[in-house]
Parts: C-alpha cells; structure tokens; sequence
C-alpha cells in the first residue's frame, strides 16, 4: 500500500482534503459508467461485466498501486486482444488469461521490471495504439450502422469489407440515433463543462429513444437482457491444461499492454499532479487487480490515462478518490442498473468513435512519419500495419524485436576503434618524457564493446598482428563489457600469441577491470600487460 502510506505520510488523508477527493471520485465513477459498458460489449463481454472490472480493479489498484492517482478499469486498448480472445475461447477463456496476466504483472514487479518497461520505444507505442484504434473504429460501425451480423470475418480485411457490403443494409433510425450522440459528444462540453460528455451523450441517446420509441433500435436490454442488480459473485473460471497453454501467449499480451498502459498514464498523472509514482509497485498493484477482477466477474483491465486525467483535473489528490469512484459504481449498479437495459448500443459505438480518435494520436503518427529517422518510420509502420492486418500479439513482440535490434545496431555504429599514427603516438611520448618499445601500434575503442560490436574489433585487428610486435588496445572509453566482447578479447590475445605479438590492454574503467580480471583474462595477460597509461609500457 504504498501510495496510500505516501499519502497519509503528506497528510493528504486528512479531512480538509475529504471533500475534494470525494467529489472527483464520484464524477470519475460517472465518466467510468458508460465507457466501461462500451469497453466490455466491444470486448465480446457483457456490460455488467465492465462494472464489476471498473469496481474491483478501481478499489484494489487505488490501494495496492504505485501511483496515489492512479483510476484503473477496462480500457479501449485491451478491446482488440480481448474480443479476440473472447471470440476463440470465450468470456472463460478471456478470465483465465486476465488471471495469467495478473501473476505475469506482479513477477515482472517483483523483477524490478517497471523501469525496463518504460523504455520500450515511441514507434512501437504509437504504432500499435493507432493500430487499435482504427480496428476499434471500423468494428463499431456495425452498431452505428444498425447492421445485420456478418458471421465469419476474422481478420480485418474481411470484417471492412463485410461492412462495405452491408452498408445498403442501414437502420436510418439507428444512423440518425447514432449521429445525434456523436454531436452530443463534441459539442456538449463548450455549454455543460463541468459535466462528462459521454454521460450527457448517453443520457440524452437513452431519452430521446424512450421518447420517439424507435423501432428496431438495438439496446442494452434487447441484446444482453440488461444489467442485474446485484454486485459481482466469486466464481472461478472453468478451465482445462491445454487452454491454458494456449492462452499463455495471449496473457503475456495483455501484462505488456497492461504494464506499458498503466506506467504510461502514471507518467502522465505524475506530470499533471507533481508526484512520482513507483513503476514496480504498480505493476504489482495492477497484477492483483487482474487477479481478482475476473474472479468476480470481470476481466482485464489497467491505468486509464482519460480517467486518471479527469481524476486530477477535478482536485483529486490521494488513492480516496479512487476508491469513492468505485463505490460510486457499486451504487449505480444497486440503484439505477434496471434503467441501463434502454441505453442504445448506437450511442455506446459513438463514444467508442471518440475514444478511438483520441487513442489514434494522429498528430504524433503524422509527425513521426514525416520527421523521425527512416528506420524508426519502418518499426512504426510495420507494427501499424501488423497490429491492423495481422494479430496483436505478433504485432507487439514484432515491434519490440525490431525496436531492439534498431538499438543494437545504432550502438554496434557507436562503437568506433581507430588508430594512433605513429608520428602521434611518438610525439606524445616524446612530450610525456617516455618511450615505446619499437613497431608499438596503438588503437583508441569508443563505445559499449557488446556482442554486436564484437566483430568489428576481429575485422579492424585481422591483419594488425603481421607488423606490429606490440599491439596496445586502450579501453578507457569503453563503459562496460559484455561475454561476447570478453571472448573477442580472448581470440585476440590467442592471435597475438601465435604471431609472437604482445597484446596490452591501457586505460581500462574499474567495472570493466572487474569483470575481465574474473574472467581470468588479465591473469593470462601479465601485470606488465595491463596498464593504466602509455607511460607505463615498458
């Protein structure tokens, strides 16, 4: 609990700070209503089970997570992964990889993995995230539409064009219902600002299909037999061996969507409201809410970065607020859940229309497209592209490999090994007041001397052994080694041995001296072979 003890530590818990923490956790809990019913329905799960995701993941992030503002629940960036799942291996399924990835969430914080995630690149996170939102945008199209179910589209490319051909197929009341939410939702904000756009948006859908009685209007009620009164039953899913060795892959995807998520709303809450959240705490926080909510009816869910931001914005400053906005849910589910069965399904899809805009990010795609370097633009499309063409999980492990080999490659390139010419090295000694054994060549390394590296250190020395009787490798600006590179070392001073070259490595950092003098390479090499500088060699 170590935002709430930070909290209670700046005296935030107190009760001069009661009122304005109670009130953005109500009005958070009112945002988090309509958007967790859409989330949950395009996820291929039901509403409720939306509600009872935002209560028990709100409630137990607020008190197990690292950042003290943190609102967590299902979010628009799990849509994609969850209804695939869903539609594979059912709601059950679905249960049984959100529990997986909560256990994979709290491991990767107890490895200290929270700072790890962070670093994961922006072409990745803006590729895949954009890619969501343009499959979230054209599935809801059906239910803006009021078309007919097109069984058997998969894949993208056949669920568009499944829509394309079913266009003629249009419900105009359900279109017109539809549209009339969507301005709601834009325009409501310049004249009820203190009010959330998809509430007002979805009240005024529901009232307006009540009083016009509009036949054929799909509604919560027609399609789910609404939402029951009642709160969330432990149950644990049913499952077998071989689904869960199935589901493995898709469960590592939900935990790293899950934690690059929940760090990045965070960071985000962080800079809005000055604090610092622990990374490794909340991804420990987020994996005990992926444990408990599907045991309670619910399913995945992270850090809402709309939701955290509206948290803030509204005075929020401790985990209460979270907590009163799960509370908040709890009554509208004991109260008023028989009123949600007339919610169209129409004004749901056009709140997910917005909430796809706002996750594509389309100003950054469009910048980072035309002004970062050309093989980030290739990751970023690629994992675009794969995220909307391909499969999620694919996508992501994708776009982290590309990412990591684009690092080592620009590092393997930052590495440079140039030699000293003789009238430089000569004038140095002679200005130093030493001097070199005859035929002494010296290089200078710069860089990381990783496996990457490696081979350009055996290529650059290949021949340098044939006319040099001492080789001087200086290595103080080398800031660590790897195996691979230790081993490089270790062919070279074979090399050398075999063409009666003396081999001495100058200038090295303590952690590197550590790590080759256990390795047993500086023992081989001499103590007269290891030197701090020049002047020494003898």
């Amino acid at each position: 609990m170590i935002a709430i003890l930070e909290a209670k530590r700046a005296g935030l818990l107190t009760r001069e700070h009661w009122v304005a923490n109670i009130v953005s956790g109500v009005i958070v809990g009112v945002v988090a209503l309509p958007l967790a019913m859409a989330f949950a329905i395009a996820s291929g799960a039901k509403p409720e089970q939306g509600l009872y995701t935002a209560i028990i993941a709100g409630a137990l992030t607020s008190l197990f997570g690292g950042s003290r503002l943190q609102i967590a629940g299902p979010t628009g960036a799990f849509i994609v992964i969850l209804s695939g799942i869903t539609a594979q291996y059912g709601i059950s399924g679905l249960q049984i990889a959100t529990l997986m990835a909560g256990f994979m969430l709290i491991g990767m914080g107890l490895a200290r993995m929270g700072g790890v995630i962070r670093y994961i690149p922006d072409p990745v996170i803006i590729g895949f995230t954009s890619g969501i939102a343009v499959i979230i945008f054209v599935g809801q199209w059906k239910d803006f539409l009021g078309l007919p179910v097109q069984p058997g589209a998969e894949h993208f490319h056949q669920k568009l064009w499944h829509l394309v051909q079913s266009v003629p197929h249009t419900h105009i009341p359900t279109l017109l219902l539809a549209a009339f939410t969507l301005i709601v939702l834009l325009y409501s904000p310049r004249v009820l600002k203190r009010i959330p756009a998809p509430l007002v948006a979805m009240l005024a859908a529901t009232l307006l299909h009540a009083a016009l009685g509009l036949d054929g209007v799909a509604t919560i009620g027609s399609a789910f037999g609404g939402i029951p009164q009642q709160l969330p039953q432990f149950a644990w899913p049913e499952t077998s061996l071989s689904e869960v060795l199935h589901l493995i892959g898709p469960a590592f995807t939900i935990a790293l969507l899950g934690a690059i998520e929940s760090l990045l709303s965070a960071v985000v809450a962080d800079g809005m409201a000055g604090t610092r959240h622990n990374s490794n705490q909340e991804l420990v926080g987020q994996g005990i809410a992926n444990i408990f909510s599907p045991l309670f009816g619910g399913f995945a869910s992270t850090g809402a970065i709309a939701r955290t931001a509206t948290n803030i914005r509204n005075g929020a400053t401790s985990p209460l607020s979270g907590l009163v906005h799960a509370f908040t849910l709890v009554l509208i589910v004991l109260i008023l859940a028989p009123l949600a069965a007339h919610i169209p399904l129409c004004a749901l899809s056009a709140i997910l229309f917005v909430v796809a805009w706002n996750m594509s990010e389309i100003g950054r795609f469009r910048h980072m497209l035309t002004t970062a370097p050309r093989a980030d633009v290739a990751v970023l499309l690629i994992t675009f592209l794969l995220t909307v063409f391909g499969d999620l999980v694919i996508a992501v492990n994708i776009g982290v490999l590309l990412a990591a080999l684009l690092f080592m490659k620009r590092m393997s390139d930052a590495v440079v090994l140039t030699q000293q010419t003789d009238e430089h090295v000569q004038q140095h000694a002679a200005h130093h007041g030493y001097v070199l054994p005859p035929q002494t060549v010296v290089f200078d390394m710069e860089g990381p001397f990783f496996f990457a590296a490696a081979e350009r250190l055996e290529t650059t020395l290949e021949h340098v052994h044939a006319h040099a009787r001492v080789l001087v490798l200086r290595l103080e600006h080398v800031p660590f080694v790897d195996a691979t590179g230790m081993q490089a070392l270790w062919d070279l001073r074979d090399t050398c041995n075999k063409h009666d070259t003396r081999l001495v490595l100058c200038g090295m950092r303590a952690n590197v001296r550590y790590k080759l003098q256990r390795a047993g390479l500086l023992g081989q090499l001499g103590a007269a072979n290891v030197i701090d500088d020049l002047a020494q060699l003898t």
